[in-house]
């Protein structure tokens, strides 16, 4: 049911509409609704959004739901209440309670050694190996760093067991259990745990016993399910690296992920999966999780600091962290359940707000970061902060503030004089296959005097290498994909002078190419 509220409602209109449903909240409602419509179409311009869909669940109802913007800034299209996007990292609160589901069946503990079920699992540490949980997998404290290992799963041939069979080459950054880094090949091998238990793979499990209870009819747990499906969001590049304009890609199928990041869903479909969390578990009368099973997702396992900075700005926000699944903290002296997704061209949002009933989800076909400050501005105005502070704009001018010091940061640097520089090797010299135990081979091979790299393990990967300097070649990738930045190909000499060694260098917000080092197979 939606109750987007048009334009030009008459507020006589409106009040006749609450009497009618006779719903004290209703009443106190409509004008935040109308005030929240209109924000949320001056946001989509303000930050250059193609396409966004917002549903609102208050007090076990939805009383808002509605689309903006197109599905495609090229094709058109308009997004409504139905429209599919991908939720990325939401799902990750669809796996844990996948778990829950068998926790609460007796056929797993919170506790369980992860080797219990995947008895072939090796991580850096033999101790870590031993004693790492199912707590540990869903609250990213394993010792990665943020982003760890994701390269194994983007746009890789590798199935999910394989993904976590080289993972034992990924390096510490911290303590086991003593920080914090979001960890998606975690949540991979909390599917890989589901699949042990029941039988099932992740994707059947979530969807006999949380889609279908829910009635998601429109909800999907792999983006090739998506063919021949109408009304799906395009994703959109970055508008900073297209020159300020969203450009469309399209929806690239990760399977091996899914347990991290798979769902497709709309926002009228996501309000029901936001009533079975605000009812703990409880959807029409249907018991999927228990009580004590949201309790305990919804339970601080893993402590963050908070910048002094985010001090100054949110003054209230007390606690920061990671549960099962979700992220929490406080926010004007509630608690806050919530989690961001982040698919190639599409970015998402969900947050509640137990103590006040009351869920969000926004769903966009865009990479920027809208979700949050609008999401943030929601909460105020259901918490009466009506004269509090505009997010939307807020943000907008912290982003712009920060991308002027930069400028005026690259600026200071001292500027090299352009020259003409020669390759003293022949091009023959980097030809040749280099080995990642991590990642598998790659291999540089000479096409008509062209340097050309090719990824075996990632076969839509790779591309043509242009002189920079010595030793040094710019990729240019084959495909342009959103998630890709400019990367160097950069070689390595052995004491003899030759080329020993093959380095992907890359200032990337989502991968670590850093932890991919190739040696050249003799």
């Amino acid at each position: 049911m939606t109750f987007s509220i048009p334009p030009r409602f008459l507020r006589r209109q409106l009040l006749l509409v609450a009497l009618l449903l006779t719903a004290p909240f209703w009443a106190q409602a409509q004008a935040d609704l109308q005030k929240l419509d209109a924000y949320y179409q001056k946001a989509l311009k303000d930050w250059n959004v193609p396409g966004m869909a917002i549903a609102i669940v208050k007090n076990d109802s939805v009383v808002f739901a509605k689309g903006y913007g197109v599905l495609d800034q090229q094709k058109g299209g308009a997004v409504d209440v139905n429209t599919v996007f991908g939720i990325a990292s939401n799902t990750k609160a669809y796996t844990s309670a996948a778990l829950a589901i068998l926790v609460d069946e007796g056929k797993l503990k919170w506790d369980d050694k992860v080797t219990k079920y995947l008895p072939w699992l090796q991580l850096y540490d033999p101790f870590v190996t031993k004693e790492v949980n199912i707590k540990d997998l869903l609250s990213h404290r394993m010792g990665y760093q943020t982003f760890s290992g994701d390269l194994l799963w983007y746009n890789t041939t590798f199935s999910r067991k394989e993904i976590l069979e080289r993972a034992k080459y990924l390096k510490p950054t911290y303590g086991f259990r003593d920080g914090y880094g979001y960890s998606n090949l975690g949540f991979i091998a909390a599917g890989q745990v589901i699949e042990a238990i029941s039988g099932q793979s992740w994707e059947q499990f979530v969807q006999e016993r949380i889609i279908q209870p829910l009635g998601m009819t429109r909800t999907f747990t792999s983006a090739n399910q998506l063919k021949g499906v109408a009304n799906v969001a395009t994703p959109h590049a970055n508008p900073e690296k297209e020159n300020g304009k969203p450009v469309p890609t399209v929806i690239t199928a990760w399977d091996n992920w899914n347990p991290a990041a798979g769902i497709f869903t709309s926002v009228l479909q996501d309000a029901k999966w936001l009533k079975l969390q605000l009812n703990r578990g409880t959807y029409n009368g249907k018991r999927i999780f228990s009580e004590a099973s949201s309790h305990m997702m919804w339970t601080l396992h893993n402590s963050t600091p908070i910048p002094a900075q985010n001090s100054a700005i949110n003054p209230s926000t007390h606690f920061t962290g990671a549960g099962l699944g979700w992220m929490l903290n406080d926010y004007q002296g509630r608690k806050i359940i919530a989690h961001g997704g982040g698919h190639e061209g599409m970015n998402s949002r969900t947050v509640l707000v137990p103590e006040e009933k009351l869920g969000i989800v926004i769903l966009t076909n865009s990479m920027s970061s809208i979700m949050s400050p609008i999401a943030t501005y929601t909460v105020d105005q259901f918490l009466g902060i009506t004269n509090g502070r505009d997010w939307s704009q807020f943000n907008l001018e912290m982003a712009a503030k920060n991308r002027a010091a930069q400028k005026a940061e690259e600026a200071k640097k001292p500027k090299e004089k352009a020259e003409k520089i020669k390759n003293t090797r022949n091009l023959n010299a980097y030809v040749g296959t280099f080995h990642s135990p991590m990642y598998g081979d790659a291999v540089v091979t000479l096409q008509n005097n062209k340097l050309m790299l090719y990824l075996p393990s990632a076969p839509a990967l790779g591309g043509e290498l242009t002189f920079w300097k010595q030793d040094i070649f710019n990729l240019n990738w084959k495909n342009n994909f959103a998630l890709l930045t400019p990367t160097n190909v950069r070689f390595l000499p052995g004491p003899d002078g030759t080329l020993t060694e093959l380095r992907l260098d890359a200032n990337n917000p989502d991968f670590h190419f850093s932890e991919l080092e190739f040696t050249r197979v003799k």
